[in-house]
């Protein structure tokens, strides 16, 4: 018999609002930070700051920190894939383009994932409903970038093509974390991972955009204080209680809550303002969401089915 799927409780429910909130706010203080530093130092600060946040918790949390080449490849691998690539690339795309627009575009994360898992993974099947909210998440894409994109060069394009590559790295990390990870600690993942980062991103920003400044503002500091320690350290504590709580699929709806959190800090202490083309591309890609997680048909199907004296 098929064990029901976790639902969302009043307790996951509130740590999901609080996750899109943080992970919202990571765009946010990009942005500010952004003021200031370059984006590969920004991706530095953000990993590097987190790392003994997180290590304290494992320390706390009693869990053996394992030893071997093997695992801390892995681990390599996977802050190459979920931090150092798509942080740096989302971090350059907000150079040119609005917090807002990219959070939107980010929101592609969840359907490359489930196109790359299907792909690559065998008890992932690439079902007919992935495929069709692939499509429609690149009609939400297509929308936002407009006819323009293939007619004309524009750093914007570039930017968003970047934030789209950071998505694609992010699926193409869940598929590595699921093969080389699974047996490990959730929280032990978090800290491997984040370790791992930063061991690839000290080189890169010492030979790209040299030493890292320290000289500055508090508005910055407090930036890169709340992008790693509340975006990234607590974001990860929140990711997978709510995963023990709630399930992997309750979990993805949060892509659907960062963009509408991002948007509203952009506005009101950024003065960004997006077009009506990156609103209608944001529905359209919410929908390619909706499909893939395919959980809202169902209920939809069941109750067109259900006889009218059945209990609710």
């Amino acid at each position: 018999m098929t064990q029901p799927s976790p639902s969302v409780d009043l307790t996951s429910g509130v740590l999901l609002a609080a996750l899109a909130l943080v992970w919202g706010g990571s765009f946010f203080f990009a942005e500010v930070a952004l003021s200031q530093l370059p984006p590969l130092t920004i991706t530095l600060f953000r990993v590097g700051l987190a790392l003994p946040v997180l290590f304290l918790v494992v320390r706390i949390k009693g869990i053996q920190i394992p030893g071997g080449a093997r695992i801390w490849g892995a681990y390599l691998g996977m802050g190459a894939l979920n931090n150092a690539l798509p942080f740096s690339l989302i971090f350059w795309g907000q150079t040119q383009i609005e917090s807002g627009l990219a959070s939107i575009l980010n929101g592609t994360t969840a359907m490359f994932g489930a196109v790359m898992a299907g792909i690559l993974l065998r008890d992932e099947p690439l079902t007919s409903q992935k495929l069709i909210g692939a499509a429609l998440g690149f009609l939400g894409v297509a929308v936002i970038m407009g006819p323009s994109t293939l007619t004309s060069f524009d750093p914007r394009n570039l930017a968003q093509l970047a934030v789209l590559a950071a998505a694609f790295s992010y699926a193409l990390a869940s598929v590595w974390g699921k093969l080389f990870l699974a047996g490990q600690p959730p929280l032990m993942n978090a800290l491997g991972m984040v370790v791992g980062s930063t061991v690839l991103m000290l080189p890169l920003v010492f030979y790209v955009e040299g030493m890292p400044r320290l000289d500055l503002s508090a508005e910055v500091w407090c930036a890169l204080i709340g992008i790693a320690v509340l975006s990234t350290a607590l974001a990860y504590l929140m990711y997978f209680d709510i995963l023990r709580r709630a399930g992997s699929a309750n979990l993805m709806l949060v892509t659907l809550l960062i963009p509408p959190v991002a948007v509203g800090l952009g506005a009101g202490f950024l003065g960004e303002t997006l077009s009506r083309e990156a609103f209608l591309g944001f529905l359209v890609i919410g929908l390619g969401l909706v499909v893939t997680d395919g959980r809202l048909f169902k209920v939809i199907a069941n109750r067109r089915h259900r006889p009218a004296d059945a209990p609710e």
